[in-house]
């Protein structure tokens, strides 16, 4: 366990950001020791920092795990039950499971971020969300230091949502999350285009290397151009909504979904003619509209403000409300 005093908060848009005291811990043993010290303070668990946006220091505690292990727990009929440490990169979990042989998480491959915020965020690409892997999530209360184990049912999910994002926003911290992995690999290709790329029959391992070369070709790297991937979500709309904009723009991108029409929020941006234009320091990406960018030297504010001149265009211009997907301080 290393336990730092005023220290600066690791997150991928670069932005400078400190925390009162930044504690990272190795096991559950480790996190249970900290409990005591947590209560009546203010207290924020992060990842790998990909999905947060700091406008201010952090007056309080900032915890992040780096329990490890990868251990099968179960097989049966045709599937395998892993329990992953919620400090692994999530992307490494992909690679080591396609290596085993374990196959559903490969359309997720390149995402930032690491196992316990995947389980916390619920997140998803090309036709794949972690709610559709996921079976149980292992937690402690940061406030008794109880362990708690919830059911897939019992997370809430919804996209990009969960009751650790909402309703149990900050009581838990994610330790382990068990993924039901199938022993046989089935494409799915029917999201974005996928199949404009893959031709035929395919393999796991093609699947994941055409994601990854898709998602570097079109997304920047935070190690280079500080950002945190998507920054909005995709705005779902009633079906008469959907209809008059089809009126306007009949080659509009959409996919149905169980509650209305998707829209992809970069398109929407994009039509309002934000892509690649500078607020400031801060930017719309010239490749993908739905990516904000640190261009150097930008503050969280800088970027929150460029965030709510593009949510207030597209609410003029097109009538319809985007949200920011990741989490602002």
């Amino acid at each position: 366990m290393k336990s730092t005093f005023n220290a600066q908060i690791p997150n991928t848009f670069a932005v400078s950001a400190k925390a009162t005291q930044y504690v990272e811990y190795d096991s559950v043993s480790d996190l249970r020791q900290l409990i005591p010290a947590l209560q009546g303070k203010r207290v924020l668990h992060i990842g790998g920092g990909s999905n947060l946006l700091f406008t201010t220091d952090f007056d309080g505690i900032v915890l992040h795990s780096r329990i490890q292990g990868i251990e099968q727990v179960e097989t049966s009929a045709g599937s395998v039950l892993v329990r992953v440490g919620a400090g692994i990169r999530w992307d490494d979990f992909v690679a080591e499971a396609l290596r085993r042989g374990w196959y559903g998480a490969e359309n997720l491959s390149l995402i930032p971020g690491e196992v316990g915020a995947s389980a916390v965020q619920n997140i998803g690409a090309y036709g794949i969300e972690a709610k559709d892997l996921i079976e149980r999530v292992e937690c402690i209360d940061l406030c008794t230091g109880e362990q708690r184990t919830f059911t897939n049912a019992e997370c809430h999910y919804a996209y990009r949502s969960s009751v650790f994002k909402h309703e149990l926003r900050g009581r838990y911290a994610v330790t382990h999350v068990l993924y039901r992995l199938s022993c046989t690999f089935e494409p799915h290709l029917d999201y974005g285009n996928l199949r404009t790329h893959l031709q035929g029959e395919v393999t796991a391992d093609e699947v994941r290397n055409c994601i990854i070369k898709i998602r570097r070709e079109k997304l920047p790297d935070p190690d280079v151009m500080g950002n945190a991937g998507s920054f909005f979500v995709n705005p779902v709309v009633d079906r008469a909504k959907f209809e008059m904009l089809q009126q306007t723009f009949p080659t509009m991108p959409f996919y149905e979904v169980q509650n209305g029409i998707k829209i992809p929020a970069g398109w929407l941006i994009e039509q309002c003619g934000w892509k690649g234009r500078k607020l400031g320091p801060a930017a719309v990406h010239d490749r993908q509209a739905l990516v904000l960018v640190n261009l150097g030297g930008a503050t969280g504010a800088d970027i929150l403000r460029l965030s709510d001149a593009v949510c207030a265009d597209v609410k003029q211009k097109l009538d319809i409300d985007i949200h920011p997907e990741v989490n602002i301080f």
